[in-house]
C-alpha cells in the first residue's frame, strides 16, 4: 500500500531552505521515495511543506531510519521556527 509522509514547518529563512531541498533533491540516498513535492503556502507565507511519497510503509521507514535522512530532519528543524509537525499516511485512495 502507497505511504506518504508529510513535514510541515514555519520558517523565516527560506532561502536557505530551499538550498537545503535543492541539495536533498541531488544527494538523498536511494532508493528513496517514489516523488517529493517542496512546496509554500501561498496564504501563509513562510510556512512550508514536504511531501514525500512511497512504494510501502516499510519502505518509509526504512528511508527514515538512515542516519542521511535524520540529518536532513536536523537541518530542517534548525531552519524552522518551532518544531516540524509530520504526519505518516496510509494512501487509501488515488485518483489520475
Amino acid at each position: 500500500m502507497p505511504f506518504v509522509q508529510v513535514v510541515e514547518y514555519q520558517t523565516d529563512r527560506p532561502d536557505e531552505v530551499r538550498r537545503l531541498s535543492e541539495e536533498w533533491t541531488r544527494e538523498h540516498p536511494s532508493p528513496g521515495p517514489a516523488r517529493v513535492t517542496f512546496a509554500e503556502d501561498r496564504e501563509r507565507p513562510g510556512h512550508f511543506v514536504i511531501v514525500a511519497e512511497f512504494d510501502s510503509y516499510e519502505q518509509a521507514m526504512a528511508h527514515s531510519g538512515r542516519p542521511q535522512t535524520g540529518e536532513y530532519a536536523e537541518r530542517i528543524r534548525q531552519l524552522a521556527s518551532g518544531e516540524p509537525r509530520y504526519l505518516n499516511l496510509d494512501v487509501t485512495q488515488q485518483q489520475t
